[in-house]
């Protein structure tokens, strides 16, 4: 194990980490204020201040203790959930797409400015490699959490996305499953389930989307 390496990727890795979990939460707590529930915004967590929306065992001790243990092969690990009253929503059901939907295109949307910015630096002429590598980290971490955390199981995001544009008697069957769905996720992690059907097609798309919509700076840096 080398952890030189290793050490050179956690720093590589950690300022797209903090960002993507910072701007994904505060986009969940923006997005349930604007819909009538201010529960977020009461305690704090509509902000980019990272502090308010790490965990410290789930966003940097289990990551880490993961990353060494496995030499990077495997990685797993959550921020502290934005709390979000769907009683105080005004349309409950439907305003709770919208709150689950923030997160993830808030990842998507950090994965497109990483890509903007790696581009821009190799179009500058910058040749080091650990503004470079962090961009791509960049770009890599967002899509990750992206897709992930569309997996449509509750308490993730797609999970919540589904209980809200399903019919109400199949609504509440899903939402029963959220007390578990945590540690369901998990053994289809484990058993690589969700990175072989889920992840992985998810991601190809977009890294498609992403360089379709940068293709004319791509062709113009070309």
């Amino acid at each position: 194990m080398n952890f030189s390496n290793i050490l050179q990727t956690v720093l590589i890795y950690a300022l797209p980490v903090l960002f993507a979990i910072t701007v994904h939460e505060a986009a969940h707590g923006y997005v349930a204020r604007h819909y009538g529930d201010n529960t977020a915004a009461r305690l704090g967590r509509v902000t980019l201040n990272p502090f308010k929306h790490i965990d410290p065992v789930g966003t940097i001790l289990m990551p880490l203790m993961l990353y060494f243990a496995t030499s990077g092969a495997f990685l797993f690990g959550y921020a502290k959930p934005v709390p979000v009253d769907f009683g105080a929503l005004r349309n409950p059901k439907r305003d709770m797409v919208w709150v689950a939907l923030a997160g993830p295109a808030s990842n998507f949307a950090q994965a497109i400015a990483w890509a903007l910015l790696m581009l821009v630096l190799v179009g500058s002429g910058v040749q080091e490699r650990f503004f470079l590598e962090m961009a791509r980290a960049g770009v890599l971490v967002n899509l990750v959490m992206w897709a992930f955390n569309l997996f449509p199981l509750p308490p993730l995001d797609g999970g919540r996305i589904l209980v809200g544009l399903l019919p109400w008697k199949q609504a509440q069957l899903v939402s029963r499953i959220e007390p578990w769905g945590f540690f369901i996720v998990l053994a289809l992690v484990l058993a690589g389930v969700v990175g072989t059907l889920w992840l992985r097609p998810l991601m190809a798309l977009g890294y498609g989307a992403i360089n379709l919509l940068l293709a004319p700076l791509i062709a113009l840096l070309a």
